[in-house]
């Protein structure tokens, strides 16, 4: 009877101290993101001649035309991106897979190859494109969504293969094919649903991309949120502080609302 009473407390003391690691591991965690942001905060708060609390940085980022103009601009940037992405990706990476698996290799090869190339070499060789690109449809910033969309392809691929990997989408296609199906509501009403949470977390890492690139954008002289942030950081430092700690609390928001849109979609499903 010593055995199994010795297992006992040996598996309820490897479950006590699985759960105080789990919360240590998770307060520092929490430290190493929260930190960082509570000292933005606390910067952009401050005003930097008499150390007073002020919120004047913050209603600059929500008055100044320029900032504003530039929050729009990489949020349309942003919203072009992510439908270019799943509209180009998505139906490739279902056929290929049903259709034609032989090209898989070469379609991961022709994804991942954009995050091979700096972007100041994207950049001089995309100068001459631009030109014509500006002269049919005039230099707007939203021209932009065309270099983003390629330049989100090695993250939203590995994304979007790694739900369809865990699916098997051979047999769904089949299913519904021998249905009287055809292949567009195959893939858009068989496939496409089994796949969201790639497609989400694609459409979250491309977010981010457009609202984190200066390199092209600046090189290409057009005025989106990072390239007015560091414009605006010599200027007003606290402004482009609160501009930046506003981005990141957007995005993190919306990595929480996509999380609980995904988890809320399961749960409907599974009660289904």
């Amino acid at each position: 009877m010593a055995a199994p009473a010795y297992v006992e407390v040996a598996a309820m003391t490897g479950t006590v101290v699985w759960r105080v690691t789990r919360v240590v591991l998770l307060l520092l965690f929490g430290a190493f993101f929260l930190l960082p942001m509570l000292a933005l905060l606390d910067f952009s708060t401050t005003d930097l001649i008499s150390g007073d609390r002020t919120l004047a940085p913050w209603r600059t980022v929500t008055e100044d035309p320029a900032v504003t103009a530039a929050i729009r601009t990489s949020l349309e940037l942003a919203l072009i991106t992510v439908v270019g992405m799943v509209v180009l990706l998505v139906p490739t990476m279902i056929w290929v897979r049903l259709r034609v698996p032989w090209a898989t290799r070469l379609v991961e090869f022709l994804c991942l190859l954009p995050i091979t190339i700096p972007a100041l070499v994207i950049v001089v060789g995309l100068t001459n494109v631009y030109a014509w690109v500006d002269y049919l449809v005039g230099d707007s910033p939203l021209t932009l969504g065309f270099i983003y969309v390629v330049l989100v392809l090695p993250f939203s691929y590995r994304a979007i293969d790694a739900s369809l990997s865990a699916i098997d989408s051979v047999t769904l296609a089949e299913a519904a094919r021998s249905l009287g199906a055809g292949w567009f509501t195959v893939i858009v009403r068989v496939i496409l649903p089994n796949i969201v949470p790639g497609v989400l977390g694609a459409a979250f890492v491309s977010i981010a991309l457009v609202l984190g690139e200066f390199t092209i954008a600046s090189l290409l002289h057009f005025d989106t949120l990072p390239v007015v942030l560091v414009l605006l950081q010599k200027s007003d430092a606290n402004a482009a502080t609160a501009a930046a700690l506003g981005s990141i609390i957007f995005a993190a928001a919306l990595l929480v609302g996509l999380s609980l849109f995904d988890r809320r979609r399961s749960t409907v499903g599974g009660n289904s």
